[in-house]
């Protein structure tokens, strides 16, 4: 299943690059504050908003590994086993944490989506890219249960408790990319034949763009915030599994149907970029109470008593 419809490999690579840039930049300031503040940090991974985004740092190492895979696959293959065992590590701890804690309903959100489905879903399909197909089905099975058993808590917080605040509304987005991450997996890991289960979650994946769309009116009210890149990482997931199907199908119009998809894609993650940064040159990117946040006290853990 070719997903070569003649983009210039240069563009991907110098995007890859500024990604690795930035990445390394973000974790050099995380070791600073690490050095300078260790309680704070601390009490970040155990806080019941902040702690899932920690995750990130290890799951964009993953992606990165595999981006550099075209040009050196045997040090790229090494570097995503690591980032990939770091992934599963911290999704294990947080969620022994969340279990270990006193966690409340209200604070739930598609965030949580982050450790153990983005992370067992992208795992997938990174090991796949590598040839570890075991491994790559047993991380799948991570993303699948844990997005089964925590996509119902998330989902039935989203329905039944308060609204999101205003700066955790955007996360929303990040309901649309399970079931697109997971179909994008299952293509690499079964083959590019389509089953009955991949055309089940291509079909939940159109039922979760609608629902996206219905939400547009939410998203326009909002401020703008580092939640916004939310949409990048969503918006991506379903591209990509677009162009999968679109290689599948081979509609007519085939190639101007993929232009399009890639065209919109890199035209929204350029404009949250560009707002991104007219943010920073105001000093509005993070608003005064999420510059530095109050982390929330973690309850004494059953047993830590």
């Amino acid at each position: 299943m070719s997903l070569d419809y003649g983009t210039p490999g240069g563009i991907a690579d110098a995007l890859s690059v500024a990604a690795a840039v930035v990445w390394l930049l973000v974790i050099a300031g995380s070791l600073a504050r690490m050095v300078r503040s260790p309680h704070s940090m601390l009490a970040e991974l155990r806080d019941p908003v902040f702690s899932p985004f920690w995750s990130l740092t290890f799951i964009i190492g993953m992606l990165l590994a595999g981006e550099l895979g075209a040009h050196a696959p045997g040090p790229a293959k090494d570097l995503f086993v690591a980032f990939f065992i770091a992934t599963v590590l911290m999704g294990g701890w947080l969620t022994g944490e969340w279990i270990a804690g006193e966690l409340d309903q209200s604070k739930l959100h598609p965030g949580y989506l982050l450790p153990t489905v983005a992370g067992g879903l992208l795992g997938a399909e990174g090991a796949a890219q590598f040839g570890l197909r075991g491994i790559g089905w047993m991380s799948f099975g991570i993303g699948m249960l844990c997005w089964l058993l925590l996509g119902s808590l998330i989902l039935n917080r989203l329905l039944l408790v308060k609204p999101l605040a205003p700066l955790l509304q955007p996360t929303l987005a990040i309901e649309l990319a399970p079931p697109a991450v997971a179909g994008s997996a299952y293509f690499l890991l079964h083959g590019s034949v389509p089953t009955a289960f991949a055309y089940a979650l291509a079909g939940y994946t159109v039922l979760m763009v609608l629902v996206q769309l219905r939400l547009l009116p939410l998203y326009v009210r909002l401020k703008f915030n580092p939640g916004f890149w939310s949409f990048t990482f969503s918006w991506s997931a379903v591209a990509a599994i677009a162009l999968r199907w679109l290689a599948v199908e081979a509609p007519g119009g085939q190639t101007l149907y993929a232009w399009l998809v890639a065209g919109a894609i890199s035209l929204l993650v350029a404009a949250v970029a560009a707002r991104s940064l007219l943010a920073v040159a105001r000093g509005e990117l993070l608003p005064p109470s999420a510059a530095a946040p109050e982390v929330t006290v973690r309850a004494p853990a059953r047993g830590e008593e």
